[in-house]
């Protein structure tokens, strides 16, 4: 569902010359699977998953979701998508459900194909008892729900989340970890980049661990702990990204 091939990002510094943020990485991920990119801020994690949203081009390599390839056929990637990051805005001054209406009607969903699918979200995500508050009034939690259902409202085969429970309280964290579970176990392909070990040891199927830009190792945390001789995941991780 997702193919990275030796993907590679480079920026030009004045002071530092070439500067490599995405490194030759390669990875898979697939349906019904929770694939987790675990690294330190500055690893590379948020490029990647730029690059994988079209919103940058890479320097080299290559990435396809759902079979579409993000430079050649990036309107069609972005249609088979769904993104969420810690920072997804909210507008203030349009409702729960404008919002999410909103973004079903840019997906170029049908009024009531549209209209069935986000009654069914706001069911599924105990959204109805603030459909018609706006978002200047809604809590932390209610607007991460609301960003996950826009997220998924034309219902993607891939999901993006880049590190979605940062900053957030352990109740609303909670909840995010159970939405991204349940989307997973409806055989959707789900990238998730984050530095919490204890997200990764909860919800990932498989992970690489990145650091400097390049994957330094990449399997179930089984594998990994069984080829690095290590049982703790903190301690493997900073071996391998110290």
């Amino acid at each position: 569902m997702i193919h990275v091939e030796n993907l590679t990002k480079s920026f030009r510094d004045l002071r530092r010359g070439q500067v490599w943020e995405v490194d030759r990485v390669s990875f898979d991920a697939h349906p019904g699977e929770v694939f987790g990119l675990l690294g330190p801020n500055g690893a590379g994690k948020t490029t990647t998953m730029r690059i994988l949203c079209t919103v940058l081009k890479p320097t080299d390599g290559t990435a396809r979701l759902a079979g579409y390839d993000v430079v050649e056929d990036a309107a069609q990637v972005r249609q088979h998508i769904g993104f969420l990051s810690a920072s997804t805005a909210i507008y203030d001054r349009m409702t729960a459900w404008e919002m999410v209406e909103y973004f079903g009607k840019l997906y170029g969903m049908a009024d009531e194909k549209l209209r069935e699918r986000m009654e069914s979200l706001f069911t599924e995500l105990q959204m109805n008892d603030f459909r018609d508050v706006l978002g200047a009034k809604l809590s932390t939690g209610m607007r991460q729900k609301v960003s996950i259902a826009r997220a998924i409202v034309h219902d993607p085969p891939v999901l993006i989340f880049d590190e979605p429970t940062l900053g957030l309280d352990v109740l609303v964290a909670r909840a995010v970890l159970q939405n991204i579970e349940r989307l997973r176990d409806q055989g959707k392909c789900v990238l998730y980049s984050t530095h919490i070990m204890r997200e990764v040891e909860k919800i990932c199927n498989r992970v690489a661990i990145v650091a400097k830009g390049r994957i330094q190792a990449c399997g179930t945390l089984d594998e990994l702990r069984e080829r690095y001789g290590q049982r703790d995941l903190e301690e493997l991780f900073f071996k391998l990204v110290s």
